[in-house]
């Protein structure tokens, strides 16, 4: 036992003097390439000496880091975290300065900007040696990485003895769908989830997500146990005039209240858990990069921790600077080479894009995983994080695109860092891979049609419309965590009265007593873009709008909507049958009773109701001004002749008519159906068409890769779990909904014993399947 106390003592110290060694001829080459970086006085040294001051520079440079850069970073926590990512630089050239000042005689001198880069270069080689000696040793490999551990959180002894029960990692792979998950297995572009798919140690299923498929429904789900009320990534409330929006932080902490109230439980983290990169907190009390927190300012907000536990490694700084202005370049690089080949769809990429798609795929995966790994080492029992550069990446390349494929392979690495680091993490970790949603391919509803949906429910109100088309903006969540990251106030999204989602005609703009404002005001319709799912909402008018008064103030609304080529669906209530779901040629589908009637006006030509023709989906779209000609969507198989999306007389009475939904797939009408009963459910939903040949959508937002409603890949997300758990669904129905899913994180959770506690006594509710009409049964 005291010879291998001795042996490991004898170790470290020979890792110090290879450190040492290796910083010291670092100094020594920078010095002969670097002007402006000398070792030796004026006069001249000889050889010996100027070692001699190599070797004491880098030794008081290696001090100073280890002892002094811990306390500048704490005493930088108010700094936002972005701009401490670079402030890190200049920190440690900075240090630099004064090791030098530190050798005898004074012999070494830099100047201040050289100093940066030789801080920067000593870093990186001192910690990649390090990294390199201790992976050789196990013991040392496993000491190194608890102390970055520690950093994020002391536990005590007994919390890091080596556990009897296993600890849960669930790392969400945002917006990769199951289609696209299956084509990078069979592909191999994913080697590391290749092989345990492979090996069959891991087991993969998809599942559906709720009818708003998007990351703030889901997520919400899946951590809280409810999403209910959530109809979409942005909505107007009546009852406060308020626009909520998924990416805003001050709606995100409402909505995960809502969910805790109304689930009984504070979620799937409540005991030992950390939540990274997510929108929600899960109940952990761990945080990082967590979205419903960041609004808060001092110690009640810890989100941020992520950022200063990972940057006070000045190597961390180095390689994430570096990653990230190799991204930017990346990204400038792809988005031209698109441009050159004319690629369509496409969408502009330029401005700021460059630098929040960096963030996504560098920084904040970076510090979610550095994160991830210090929670593990740390011994804690469950682990949920938000990988989001795939998602980011899509929107704007397309889902199967060459970038966002090269995306997906490096995330591979970072779960195979993550799976490494579990053989020396204190307890076993199972390993389980999921999505929130997937995403569909699809030119935007404005560049095919020469208009937005804002403008088209303008024309169908009769009010005024611009002549010149405007796209939507994006409000992705890399947008969110970027402006967290930097301290910025929060940005509405696109929902500004005015705005790219949003047109309003003469009266109260949305935004706190909006209500009060506008009451007797002739106030036009607030439309809201979230994916290929549009909400249209008449404020002036109080709680839910039927059909039969929408009709009677704006008779054509509803059928220029329904019958237009880029519209699937349009949901409203009917003061006689409910929720009714509208499409083209008159089709009505009424959900409390599954009734498919068909006696809708017929739409006239030339007028309101007859939005000119646009192309069929895959089909290469028109100028983004004025409306593109070209052929309608391919009738259904089975349909008759003139149900495709143009504006076709409708069917004469009496006739059966498509069912609006067949296109959607199954549980799709009990999907509807549920948001139709939430309470701030819009007075207009109207979900974009979808090609079934082609999977594609018209998205109301400026992206071509596109989620948020129903149609194709959107709609269908993945779970990919350690064989030993028991299977998502036994009985072998299909997985819907984000709350199902949270039942399935409970049980695996539960069977190692895992964090999870109700506040209440009672467990939350659970939807109870129902069949489709089409026999399909919806769990």
């Amino acid at each position: 036992m005291v010879e291998g106390k001795w042996r490991a003592v004898g170790g470290a110290v020979l890792r110090v003097l290879v450190v040492w060694g290796a910083s010291t001829l670092t100094l020594l080459v920078l010095a002969g390439l670097l002007p402006d970086f000398r070792l030796q006085s004026a006069d001249g040294d000889s050889a010996t000496r100027i070692g001699v001051t190599a070797a004491l520079g880098a030794g008081a440079f290696g001090l100073l880091s280890a002892l002094v850069w811990p306390v500048l970073v704490r005493a930088l926590l108010l700094v936002p975290a972005l701009v401490l990512g670079l402030l890190v630089f200049f920190l440690n050239g900075s240090v630099l300065l004064v090791a030098l000042r530190l050798v005898p005689a004074q012999r070494g001198d830099v100047a201040p900007d050289t100093a940066v880069v030789v801080a920067a270069v000593m870093s990186a080689v001192a910690s990649a040696t390090s990294t390199a000696l201790a992976v050789r040793d196990d013991g040392a490999y496993r000491r190194r990485l608890r102390r970055l551990a520690q950093r994020r959180g002391r536990r005590s002894d007994e919390a890091l003895g080596r556990s009897k029960t296993a600890g849960t990692v669930f790392l969400q792979l945002d917006g990769v769908g199951y289609g696209v998950l299956a084509d990078a297995l069979r592909e191999g572009l994913l080697e590391t989830v290749a092989g345990w798919h492979a090996s069959g140690s891991h087991r993969l299923t998809p599942w559906r997500t709720d009818w708003s498929s998007q990351t703030g429904a889901s997520q919400l789900g899946i951590l809280h146990g409810s999403n209910h009320d959530v109809p979409a990534f942005r909505w107007y409330e009546k009852d406060t005039g308020e626009v909520m929006v998924c990416s805003r932080p001050t709606s995100v902490a409402e909505l995960q209240r809502r969910a805790v109230r109304r689930s009984g439980n504070g979620g799937l983290l409540t005991v030992d858990g950390a939540s990274r990169g997510n929108l929600f907190s899960g109940g952990a009390d761990q945080l990082a990069l967590v979205l419903s927190v960041s609004a808060r300012r001092g110690r009640a907000n810890r989100s941020r921790a992520g950022y200063y536990a990972y940057f006070s490694d000045p190597a961390n700084a180095t390689r994430t600077a570096v990653s990230y202005v190799a991204e930017v370049c990346r990204e400038i690089g792809q988005s031209t080479r698109a441009r050159v080949r004319r690629e369509r769809p496409r969408v502009g990429r330029g401005g700021l894009y460059p630098f929040l798609r960096a963030f996504a795929t560098v920084v904040e995966r970076d510090v979610v995983v550095a994160a991830v790994i210090g929670d593990m080492l740390a011994g804690r029992t469950a682990v949920y994080a938000d990988l989001v550069g795939y998602d980011e990446v899509a929107h704007h390349s397309g889902p199967h695109s060459r970038d966002a494929r090269r995306v997906l392979a490096r995330l591979d690495r970072s779960i195979a860092l993550i799976a490494k680091v579990a053989e020396h993490a204190p307890r076993d970790y199972r390993i389980v891979l999921l999505s929130d949603h997937g995403q569909s391919p699809g030119p935007t509803f404005a560049d095919t049609f020469g208009m937005p949906l804002h403008d088209l429910v303008r024309a169908g109100c009769g009010l005024a419309v611009s002549r010149r088309a405007k796209g939507s903006a994006s409000g992705t969540e890399a947008r969110a965590a970027a402006r967290a990251a930097l301290h910025r106030p929060e940005k509405d999204n696109g929902a500004r009265p005015g705005g790219p989602t949003q047109e309003r005609g003469p009266g109260a703009a949305p935004g706190r007593g909006a209500a009060e404002r506008g009451r007797g005001a002739a106030a036009g319709p607030v439309v809201l873009g979230s994916g290929n799912l549009g909400l249209v909402s008449f404020p002036d008018l109080p709680g839910r709008v039927s059909r039969e008064l929408i009709e009677a103030r704006y008779p054509a609304l509803l059928r220029t909507l329904a019958e237009h080529p880029g519209v699937g669906f349009v949901l409203v209530r009917s003061e006689v049958h409910g929720p009714v779901v509208l499409g083209a040629n008159g089709a009505e589908l009424r959900l409390d009773t599954g009734e498919l009637v068909g006696n809708g006006p017929p739409a006239v030509p030339g007028g309101p109701l007859a939005p000119a023709p646009g192309p069929a989906l895959g089909s290469t779209p028109g100028p983004a001004r004025g409306p593109a000609p070209g052929p309608a969507l391919d009738p259904a198989p089975g349909s008759t002749p003139g149900s495709g999306r143009g504006p076709t007389p409708g069917p004469a009475l009496g006739s059966v008519p498509e069912n609006p939904l067949a296109r959607f797939g199954p549980g799709a009408a009990e999907a509807v159906r549920r948001t139709a009963g939430f309470p701030h459910a819009a007075d207009i939903m109207v979900n974009s068409a979808y090609d079934p040949a082609t999977g594609e959508v018209y998205a109301f937002e400026d992206q071509i890769g596109s989620h948020g409603g129903l149609g194709g890949e959107q709609a269908r997300a993945f779970l990919l779990w350690p064989a030993e758990l028991s299977p998502p669904a036994p009985d072998g129905r299909d997985l819907a909904g984000a709350e199902a899913v949270h039942h399935v994180l409970r049980r695996w959770l539960r069977e190692a014993s895992g964090p999870e506690i109700p506040i209440a006594g009672t467990p939350p509710r659970t939807r109870r399947p129902t069949p489709d009409r089409d026999g399909q049964a919806n769990a």
